[in-house]
């Protein structure tokens, strides 16, 4: 399903910023230990809520809207609100901002925002461009006379976004190249949740590239997405399911919903968990 060009729809949407504003006023301190909130909408989207009430949603995706890439989603992506919405890079499957109706928009940011309890920040570095899995990305990009990094258009550059807020450290990886530059990968020192992308077809990340980067990051939990998924990502992306990944890599844990409420005490002290959304998504 094609969806045509838009721009910001902002002007019709209900909501307000009188929860942004509460947040702005009464401050926070994201490093206190709390309940956070995390919740899938499939391929690389999550919202996450802190403890004091500051959601956040991250890579809403759409079908591409020039078609050249075909229909990798059975329906439109909800329109759900939250107070910052961010995208990783300007690429269909994670750029839908305009479908959500965010207080504050947020694209490929490199630097540092704060609000309440939250501190979000973009780590500026460039999208998976060498080839490796099913998906030749080298033969794309030449066959289409894209430049590579450094010389390369806005959609190659990524910003992997962390957020910290509850106590932990959240991760989003994007669609990040395995080997970003030395600061950033300094900066993702201490992170608590790496969200990757992983599935069996190497579309962005392999299997080593995974493990790589769980050796050098030291994540307490990795949490996959990217992923083929009943219901919300179609057989035509080319995407595959990240079981096979899970499967192989112990301890891991297999979420019943959707839904992930977390704090500082629930995640392990030594080594790393795969936890693993699979099937489950939201809607609304």
């Amino acid at each position: 399903m094609q969806e045509e060009l838009i721009g910001s729809q902002a002007w019709t949407f209900a909501e307000n910023n009188n929860n942004a504003v509460r947040l702005q006023r009464e401050g926070g301190d994201f490093s206190e230990p709390g309940q956070t909130c995390v919740e899938y909408f499939a391929h690389s989207c999550f919202r996450i809520r802190s403890p004091r009430g500051l959601t956040i949603v991250i890579d809403p995706w759409r079908n591409d809207p020039s078609g050249a890439w075909g229909s990798w989603f059975p329906k439109p992506f909800p329109e759900i609100s939250c107070d910052v919405v961010l995208s990783t890079h300007a690429h269909f499957d994670h750029d839908a901002v305009h479908r959500v109706h965010a207080a504050v928009t947020l694209e490929r940011p490199v630097g540092v925002f704060t609000l309440g309890d939250v501190r979000i920040t973009g780590l500026g570095d460039k999208h998976m461009s060498a080839a490796k899995g099913s998906y030749v990305w080298t033969e794309v990009f030449a066959e289409g006379g894209v430049g590579l990094p450094p010389d390369n258009p806005m959609h190659l550059d990524n910003s992997i976004i962390t957020v910290e807020t509850g106590g932990l450290k959240f991760a989003h990886w994007g669609d990040n190249r395995p080997t970003p530059a030395g600061h950033v990968m300094e900066a993702l020192r201490g992170t608590d949740v790496l969200i990757l992308p992983i599935e069996s077809s190497d579309h962005i990340l392999t299997c080593a590239d995974v493990d790589a980067l769980i050796a050098a990051i030291k994540p307490r939990v990795v949490v996959p997405c990217h992923y083929r998924l009943k219901g919300a990502v179609s057989v035509l992306s080319t995407l595959q399911t990240a079981d096979a990944f899970v499967n192989s890599h112990a301890p891991n844990e297999r979420l019943a919903s959707a839904t992930w409420t977390l704090s500082p005490d629930d995640l392990p002290a030594d080594g790393t968990c795969i936890v693993h959304f699979g099937d489950h998504f939201q809607t609304k």
